[in-house]
């Protein structure tokens, strides 16, 4: 159906008979002269990080509704700069455990209603592990600097020779001195991992202020039923005040894991026999306030969850502003209290930081075993045969997350060890358990080659059974064996996206048995894993010390490599449109689990297209389609829950290269399942998703029944010429997942939908369910009739045919 038919035709143009189209781009970015397709753009509203564009000719489109009838006037949404930018971006990579500790919270497997409790205690698990992941961090600071460089190597004169920095810590180079007792020395120290709290502190509250304060269109309170998803609910893209509860409790919880780092060694002292009773008793009163500060800090993370039924603007202002200070006061009282002369004290060995590593270790252990416990018991309640790994998807992410903060730090410590022991068995080195884990490297290593080769022989496989699908869409071609064994290995590798899954479980899986097997052979013999193994046999041995070495510099090797390929992400458009969706699928949630994960764009981008989509269609009365491409579709999905059920329907959807269904709704499936997809294809007027089989990102949104084959369009023929031909007398290219505006049917599919999406006509709501209806919207009845879910006439002409409905 034409624009221009139906209820314009025959009669001047009017302001509501315009229609727009509001183009919104997905991961790598792209520039508004590019998204519009003319050099000459001009910012309508918006800022430097993200705003709305137009054509300079398209500037007064409203003003001329004649001349659009048989067109849409386009506007582009660019936000790129909300995820990229200059390379110092790539530090936010070093936050990676807290993000992916935060998607874990998102995964939740969806619930009936009366599992609320269930709910909340998936909610409090996940939290509760992302805060031991703050601790874990802290702790690996404090490593560094207080047990390394103060204790160890300060107190050991073959090492403080060798470093020059150092030299005024030593008592026997620097006699008498005021810094070289080893509690002025812990307090010194402490400053590093204090200051690293203080700037994780300072950077959330930060990027909050300039990513994720915008605020939401104002709503009232959304009923139980009026919406199948969370993300349509008043309050879901504004979390202020949890994001500041937890930021007050997470940065309380690094302050007190210094001061426990300082205080229970300078206390251990005093309580060996002869110590001064005045420290003693101090030192136990401080030990007293340090429990209770962290029993406040877990009191703070259980007690309140996400609150998204209305916009809390809300701040627990007395618990934000007094617990951080509360805990960098009682820091203050330690380093004061370690600073006390103790002329006899010295130091030796190391720290105790085994058993904190270890308990740490334990307790994640737990809590990911619990998560699992939960989820499977949401899942059960409620079965999903496309959710990922049966409802286990946020446990097996949290293991991951775990795993990642282990390893971060870990390399952190060993890096630094064998930096500061160059000479090599002068100091004690880091904690035995921080060794064994660098240990088990290796084996994951070796799982994950093999994993790697599986899946390598299943693309083969793939591809070669697909190479008779392909002679089949292009059965008119002279064949070309190259050219189909490209088309057909293209098509197998971009299906390797469905097998994450199963990779995820089983690195999950793996990790957590070799990280439960480091944390028994470390507390079990108490030595490093070439030690413990003295005595065992040639080979056991050797192989121990291999481990050991390999895993030592393989976890430095992957922290620099890590942040090298972050930095490349943010500079090398390829790296960043393969890379990009694994971020940028982790920044799209808000911050409930973790204060400190990086910024949430979308907590910017979901209002900023609400407010354009509600004031255009408010103003003009005219239709509007909301085009998204690959995470743009994901923004424009949830941009368009956010609106009032009214204003839905002047509103149609076009996505392509979507991964709502394919990555969304299988990993996060209690807000992007099929109850939630299919509650979005009611709710607007109309949708259509394109899609290609060599696109490893986007695919089809498969709703049940009638509605998935209304929502999917027939997968678009990639390429669209096998050989030359007329049109195309250079090679086509495989596009996969750019470029969908390449293809005819593109723009075919686009006209349909806008056809579909009819002007304002005055009519009254009549009729039952499917009848012809009108839904009144701000005093101008929108024309809704039973013609608005039905497919388009046929397949869309010139970039579908045989290959596009067998592949879809």
């Amino acid at each position: 159906m034409d624009a221009t038919k139906g209820p314009t035709a025959g009669r001047p143009a009017r302001a509501e008979d315009t229609a727009l189209e509001l183009l919104v781009h997905g991961v790598g970015g792209t520039t508004p002269e590019e998204m519009l397709g003319d050099p000459r753009t001009v910012r309508i509203t918006g800022d430097d990080t993200a705003a709305v564009f137009r054509r300079a000719d398209d500037i007064d489109a409203e003003q001329r509704p004649q001349d659009y009838r048989d067109k849409p006037v386009p506007e582009a949404y660019v936000w790129c700069n909300l995820t990229s930018g200059n390379g110092s971006r790539a530090l936010w990579l070093l936050l990676l455990p807290f993000m992916v500790v935060n998607l874990a919270h998102w995964m939740r497997p969806r619930a009936r209603r009366h599992r609320g409790r269930t709910v909340s205690a998936y909610g409090l698990l996940v939290r509760l592990t992302g805060l031991t992941l703050t601790v874990v961090l802290v702790a690996a600071a404090c490593e560094v600097s207080l047990d390394l460089a103060a204790w160890q190597c300060a107190g050991t004169r073959a090492c403080a020779q060798d470093h020059s920095w150092l030299r005024f810590l030593s008592p026997q180079l620097f006699h008498h001195g005021w810094w070289t007792q080893p509690g002025r020395r812990l307090a010194l120290a402490a400053l590093v991992p204090t200051v690293l709290t203080l700037l994780l502190w300072f950077l959330s509250h930060r990027t909050w202020s300039a990513y994720e304060s915008a605020q939401p269109m104002p709503r009232g309170s959304t009923p139980e039923d009026a919406t199948r998803t969370a993300l349509g609910r008043p309050g879901f893209w504004y979390g202020r005040r949890l994001v500041a509860r937890l930021r007050a409790a997470h940065t309380a919880a690094g302050l007190l894991t210094v001061a426990a780092a300082v205080g229970t060694s300078a206390a251990r002292f005093d309580r060996a026999p002869g110590g001064p009773a005045v420290l003693d008793v101090l030192g136990r009163v401080l030990d007293a306030l340090l429990i209770a500060g962290a029993c406040s800090v877990v009191w703070v993370v259980a007690r309140r969850g996400r609150s998204e039924r209305r916009l809390d603007c809300e701040l627990d202002e007395t618990l934000v502003r007094r617990l951080p200070l509360a805990a960098l006061a009682l820091l203050v009282l330690t380093l004061v209290y370690a600073g006390w002369s103790r002329p006899s004290w010295e130091s030796a060995g190391r720290l105790p930081g085994d058993a904190t590593f270890g308990g740490v270790v334990l307790v994640q252990g737990v809590l990911v075993v619990a998560l699992a416990a939960v989820a499977h018991v949401l899942h059960r309640g409620s079965p999903d045969s496309r959710t990922v790994l049966h409802g286990l998807g946020g446990p097996a992410v949290a293991m991951l997350a775990c795993a990642l903060g282990g390893v971060m730090t870990g390399g952190v410590a060993q890096r630094v060890a064998d930096w500061v022991d160059g000479t090599g068995g002068t100091i004690a080195g880091p904690p035995v358990l921080l060794t064994w884990q660098a240990s088990v490297i290796p084996p994951l290593l070796v799982v994950l080659l093999v994993l790697a080769g599986w899946l390598a022989v299943r693309t083969s496989v793939r591809t070669r059974r697909g190479l008779a699908q392909v002679r089949s869409d292009y059965a008119d071609e002279s064949e070309d064996a190259a050219r189909t064994h490209q088309i057909a290995a293209t098509r197998a590798r971009a299906a390797l996206t469905d097998r994450a899954p199963l990779a995820v479980g089983i690195t999950s899986a793996v990790t957590m048995l070799l990280g439960a097997g480091a944390l028994a052979g470390a507390w079990a013999t108490g030595e490093v894993p070439a030690r413990a193994a003295e005595g065992s046999g040639a080979v056991v041995d050797g192989a121990a010390q291999a481990a050991q070495a390999l895993g030592s510099w393989l976890i430095g090797f992957g922290f620099i490599l890590f942040v090298t390929w972050g930095r490349r992400a943010y500079k090398d458009l390829s790296a960043r449109r393969t890379i990009g969706i694994l971020w940028d699928v982790g920044t799209f949630w808000p911050r409930a689990a973790h204060p400190f994960a990086p910024p949430c764009y979308a907590e910017r981008a979901v209002p900023d297209l609400t407010w354009r989509m509600a004031t255009w269609t408010r103003v003009t009365g005219g239709r509007l389609v909301l085009s998204g491409h690959s995470q743009g579709s994901v923004l424009a999905a949830a941009a368009a829950w956010q609106l009032p059920p009214a204003m839905r329907g002047r509103v149609a959807l076009l996505t392509y290269g979507s991964p709502l269904e394919r990555l969304y709704g299988r990993w996060f499936p209690a807000h992007f399942g099929t109850d939630a997809l299919e509650g979005l294809h009611r709710e607007v007027v109309c949708w259509r998703n394109l899609h290609r089989a060599t696109d490893p990102i986007g695919g089809p949104v498969r709703l049940p029944g009638r509605s998935g084959p209304r929502v999917d369009a027939p997968a678009f023929k990639d390429p669209l010429a096998y050989g030359r031909t007329a049109l195309h007398p250079l090679p086509a290219p495989i596009l996969g997942h750019s470029d969908y505006q390449a293809d005819p049917a593109f723009e075919q599919e686009r006209d349909r939908l806008l056809g579909r999406l009819r002007p304002g006509v005055p009519a009254p709501r009549s009729g039952a369910a499917g009848e012809d209806d009108a839904t009144d919207v701000g005093g101008v009845a929108v024309a809704v009739d039973s013609e608005r879910q039905a497919p388009p006439d046929g397949p869309a002409k010139g970039g579908q045919g045989s290959s596009g409905r067998s592949s879809g």
